[in-house]
């Protein structure tokens, strides 16, 4: 398959008429484009044509039965996908739409079994990124996109990442640069009582607790082996990982500083340490140390996860050591991302 790139812009987005008309085309003959959204990069098809989100699992090489999220471009596209939207869905919606927030709901009839893995609920949001919104609008259809990389590699924050991963497996790839928030959406199950977060994200458990109290956290990991079919994208099957072997440490500070430098020294081949600004010079004897961001700055971390976890690819990096987060706030949702990247590779209690 020959893939297009086509270079957008946030700030001139309704000027590029003839590329936008491109990328509606290929929606609605059933391709495949990859497109930039506020969180990470979505590989998108026509959210009602089953044989189109077909595509997106080969091009993947996606379990069937890990549902996709629906993007739309307005909140009334919801009346003909869902069955109903309790008052907690509508409070949200106010709240956080547009924005990294999807909202999973009882579905209707017109949404593909293809999409949803299976499943009555269907995952739906509406996301802020410019160029996002205004493809949505064009081709006024619900766009099932998942992230756009090969199963269980870090997500897309880049452009380039997806043309690593998927050149030649898509119709089109849409470069609208670095994706500012990095990692995926909160995933919050309004079908249940109370209504639970199956997925962190850049909206946090406290954001949401804001807007009703009874919303908690599912903490259940269902692993490969179960039989069981994941509501969220991301409870299932390996996800994020590096082609290094990756263990997080949460602790203490000292602590983890002293115990990743007495594994420097005790590693064979390529190291690299995945350290907070306040750490960098601490550590030694490491090939790499990459900054991922102010430790008091979570939304920074967050942003450049991802895009250190494929540097540590590029550099052919065989062992990766990261420091951990405090699991509150965002730190729940950067550890989500860490934890599965580590396969559960994880030293508490330093």
């Amino acid at each position: 398959m020959k893939t297009s790139i086509i270079k957008l812009s946030e700030k001139d987005i309704d000027k590029d008429k003839k590329e936008l008309k491109k990328i509606t085309e290929t929606f609605k003959e059933g391709g495949l484009v990859v497109f930039p959204t506020e969180t990470v990069y979505g590989l998108g098809a026509n959210g009602l044509d089953k044989e189109a989100v077909k595509k997106i699992y080969e091009a993947k090489g996606r379990p069937n039965d890990n549902p996709s999220i629906l993007h739309i471009a307005k909140t009334s596209q919801l009346d003909e996908l869902v069955s109903e939207i309790p008052k907690i869905a509508k409070k949200c919606i106010n709240n956080f739409w547009p924005g990294p927030l999807t909202i999973i709901f009882k579905k209707s009839g017109i949404v593909p079994m293809e999409v949803t893995g299976g499943l009555d609920t269907v995952a739906i949001r509406m996301p802020s990124n410019k160029i996002a919104a205004k493809i949505l609008k064009n081709v006024n259809l619900p766009i099932a996109a998942p992230s756009a990389n090969i199963s269980g590699r870090p997500s897309p924050t880049k452009a380039s990442h997806v043309i690593e991963d998927l050149m030649g497996r898509v119709d089109i790839i849409v470069d609208g640069g670095k994706s500012i928030v990095g990692i995926e959406s909160t995933v919050l199950d309004v079908t249940t009582d109370p209504p639970m977060i199956l997925r962190p994200g850049k909206v946090t458990l406290e954001d949401l607790q804001k807007i009703d109290k009874s919303i908690g956290i599912d903490n259940t990991t269902i692993d490969a082996k179960d039989k069981s079919i994941p509501k969220s994208p991301g409870q299932k099957y390996k996800h994020y990982a590096p082609k290094g072997v990756a263990t997080c440490f949460v602790g203490e500070m000292d602590g983890i500083v002293n115990e990743i430098n007495k594994r420097i020294k005790n590693s064979k081949g390529k190291v690299a340490v995945l350290a907070t600004s306040q750490n960098l010079d601490k550590y030694v004897g490491a090939d790499l140390i990459l900054n991922l961001g102010d430790r008091d700055n979570l939304e920074e971390v967050a942003n450049s996860l991802f895009d250190l976890l494929r540097k540590c690819d590029e550099e052919k990096v065989d062992v990766i050591f990261a420091e951990g987060f405090e699991l509150k706030g965002m730190g729940l949702s950067i550890m989500n991302r860490l934890l599965k990247a580590c396969a559960g590779r994880v030293v508490i209690g330093l």
